[in-house]
């Protein structure tokens, strides 16, 4: 609309039923909008919990069969999307006759959690989903679960 006085930018909010709401207060102009103020936060605090959530879903895929040096690399991978506030879905894929051994994959994703405790937490457990085992990783630390680590928690 221009540059206006003040004064006339709220008459013409008020004559549209609207509030003027200062969008960029350092701008020189100060620059305004006219909007419902009641939607305008609205919208404004659904996109700050949308920022604040976290991230995107990262995956990393592995196999029953990873060598030492492979998972060390993948688990440094996941580490740094978990400090970029990303979740990471973690997948072992089975082929084969590997199916028989889900032991193995279970076994990879605790050493898994294990890696990442002081970084990420699971969010979902380890589910075999068809021919794969997923769970799901989010930013934070794992919580103590016992009341001992509670109390040395706290002291």
């Amino acid at each position: 609309m221009g540059v206006m006085s003040r004064t006339a930018a709220i008459e013409l909010a008020r004559s549209q039923g609207k509030d003027l709401v200062e969008v960029a207060p350092l701008a020189n102009p100060v620059v305004c909008k006219i909007v419902d103020f009641g939607k305008y936060k609205y919208r404004q605090e659904k996109r700050e919990k949308k920022q604040k959530k976290g991230g995107k879903l990262k995956e990393m895929r592995f196999t029953a069969q990873i060598d030492h040096h492979d998972f060390e690399t993948k688990v440094r991978r996941i580490i740094e999307f978990l400090k970029d506030e990303d979740k990471v879905k973690v997948t072992v894929i089975f082929r084969g006759r590997e199916i028989v051994h889900m032991e193995r994959g279970r076994e990879l994703m605790k050493r898994l959690a294990d890696a990442t405790a002081g970084i990420g937490r699971i969010d979902l457990e380890p589910k075999v989903r068809g021919r794969a085992l997923q769970m799901v990783l989010v930013p934070g630390s794992s919580r103590p679960t016992s009341p001992e680590e509670k109390e040395k928690e706290y002291a």
